[in-house]
């Protein structure tokens, strides 16, 4: 059990006049006791009161064994999932995570109609923005590996690369390194498919001129790294540079604004407005980045509709971007770790304008 890690969730909860709450999802339960179930179609439920007394809820399946400090209670197949859980809820409100399926939820409501659910995520969410020192060190693991992951990608670009070839062939270098698994499907984007910011790698075959954007992430130690480079293949066009380079800028603009204090929203204009000031601001579609740790993308949000502020152990991307479509995409993306006095920048692979083959 993560007893300093609960002591938080509970103060959050009182901040949010929550006496008990519903903690379902594998990351968030995992954060709390150091149990990393996959509970698939059956319920796993993590009940928490507003004096930091945890019970785990659960299917025998799961081999969790019971103790003093998490008691557990396991319902089988053939059991009514939730009723151990009803059973034991206060009546009044009850806060529950983003995460349960209507299924649980709707169960829990017809047997307990005592009962009000409301939206229980902030307790959680807020105490998962600050990282703690064991977080922080898995978070700088992730992201060396990660660097030296996408320079292995960028050394392979050559004649006849295609894009699902190469997004394979970074996951195994992923597990090579110690990733936790090879479920995720990279993104690598040749010449126009990468004006599609979530393209799909296909079978592209790579053409002189293009740009190649590599955004690779994986969990490594359940945390994850997560990181964008974009070189060019043979050659590249002015077109193609003012871009690259506008984006570079926009880049470190964002990272440069990145200090305790500072809202996020103004880390997200700060980079933004760079990319507006060269013309090409209706091109730049998506926020600057998401917060990171046990799952990719995480709160808080790095946008314009952010009302978070930075404080020391918060950790999220900055990724700015172009995308002009059906000629070239753009984007190059890091991950920070707010401090005491700025930032730390966890990705340290080169940024400056490389073409390769």
């Amino acid at each position: 059990m993560k007893s300093d890690r609960i002591a938080r969730v509970a103060a959050y909860m009182k901040e949010q006049s929550l006496t008990q709450i519903v903690v379902t999802s594998t990351a968030a339960v995992y954060y709390l006791t150091g149990l990393w179930i996959e509970p698939h179609e059956r319920m796993l439920a993590l009940y928490l009161t507003e004096d930091g007394t945890a019970t785990l809820f659960g299917n025998e399946i799961f081999g969790v064994e019971s103790s003093k400090e998490l008691p557990v209670i396991a319902h089988k197949d053939s059991d009514n999932p939730v009723a151990d859980l009803a059973a034991v809820l206060r009546p009044g409100t009850l806060g529950v995570d983003k995460f349960w399926p209507s299924k649980f939820l709707i169960g829990l409501m017809q047997a307990r109609p005592d009962i009000t659910p409301v939206l229980g995520s902030a307790p959680i969410d807020t105490a998962r923005r600050f990282k703690d020192a064991e977080e922080q060190d898995a978070l700088r693991r992730a992201s060396r590996i990660n660097d030296q992951v996408v320079q292995a990608a960028i050394a392979a670009v050559c004649e006849g690369a295609v894009e699902i070839e190469l997004a394979a062939s970074i996951n195994k270098t992923f597990m090579d390194h110690g990733a936790d698994n090879s479920d995720g499907v990279q993104l690598v984007c040749f010449g126009a498919n990468a004006a599609d910011p979530h393209h799909a790698p296909d079978h592209s075959v790579i053409q002189p001129g293009d740009c190649v954007v590599f955004d690779i992430f994986t969990p490594i130690g359940r945390y994850w790294c997560d990181m964008t480079r974009t070189v060019f293949y043979k050659t590249v066009s002015e077109e193609q540079r003012q871009v690259y380079e506008t984006v570079k800028a926009a880049n470190l603009a964002g990272i440069s604004a990145v200090a305790p204090g500072v809202p996020l929203r103004e880390i997200d204009r700060a980079a933004r407005s760079v990319i507006e000031q060269a013309g090409y601001g209706p091109y730049f579609t998506h926020r600057l980045g998401h917060g990171i740790g046990l799952e990719c993308h995480e709160p808080p949000d790095v946008s314009a509709a952010s009302d978070a502020v930075a404080k020391p152990g918060m950790v999220f991307s900055i990724e700015p971007g172009i995308y002009l479509p059906g000629k070239v995409g753009v984007r190059i993306e890091d991950l920070v770790m707010v401090t005491e006095n700025g930032c730390e920048v966890l990705n340290r692979a080169p940024k400056d304008l490389m073409i390769v083959g």
